[in-house]
């Protein structure tokens, strides 16, 4: 029983453990490689993103999912609705490649028997640690960022969604990962920090 209930964090542990480290990976766009959809995530060039227009891929975990832009963080009716199709952008917060914090967010139910593949993808988010990297992809740019920062924060704690930085008086571009913590709660929010250091 517990086993079915626990489903998707064992998954997403399992295939953490199992799968091969990759520090960096270079990443193709469709029309580099074609337009048939049956490529999606797999290139002999490269990863390709799950959707160019807006995704996230961390090559750490194994995560390659969608982003849903503009999805509101405070209602519970939408954003669980937006996890359903993929990772959610904060309403409000930049977007890649704008001066500002890009803030995304996964896996904020606390039933695990809701979660689907794409509201799992940030379950082994603590994974990372400083200087790993991950990539935002927008509207066919590819965005890299080298994670600066990771804690755990109160629910309450919200400074970290919108203004310049994000956390720790970072300027610039930025971009900031949360899930609740611990997996299958709401008690906490783990954040991820990252820095853009390059875009193509």
């Amino acid at each position: 029983m517990y086993l079915v209930f626990f489903y998707p964090v064992v998954f997403q542990e399992l295939k953490y453990f199992f799968m091969p480290a990759k520090e960096d990976i270079r990443i193709t766009t469709r029309d580099k490689w074609g337009q048939d959809n049956k490529y999606a995530g797999k290139s002999n060039d490269g990863l390709v993103p799950a959707d160019e227009n807006f995704s996230i891929i961390i090559p750490k975990i194994g995560a390659n999912s969608k982003v849903m832009a503009n999805v509101d963080p405070y209602d519970s009716a939408v954003y669980q609705k937006a996890l359903t199709q993929g990772v959610a952008h904060a309403e409000g917060s930049a977007f890649p490649g704008q001066i500002g914090n890009t803030f995304l967010f996964s896996h904020s139910s606390v039933n695990f028997l809701e979660a689907d593949t794409f509201n799992a993808v940030f379950y082994v988010l603590t994974k990372l640690e400083k200087d790993d990297v991950f990539y935002i992809v927008y509207k066919g740019e590819v965005f890299k960022y080298v994670v600066s920062a990771k804690m755990v924060v109160n629910p309450e704690e919200v400074e970290y969604i919108g203004g310049v930085g994000g956390l720790e008086g970072e300027s610039g571009s930025t971009a900031t990962l949360m899930t609740c913590w611990p997996a299958g709660t709401n008690l906490k929010r783990l954040v991820v920090l990252g820095k853009l250091t390059e875009n193509k």
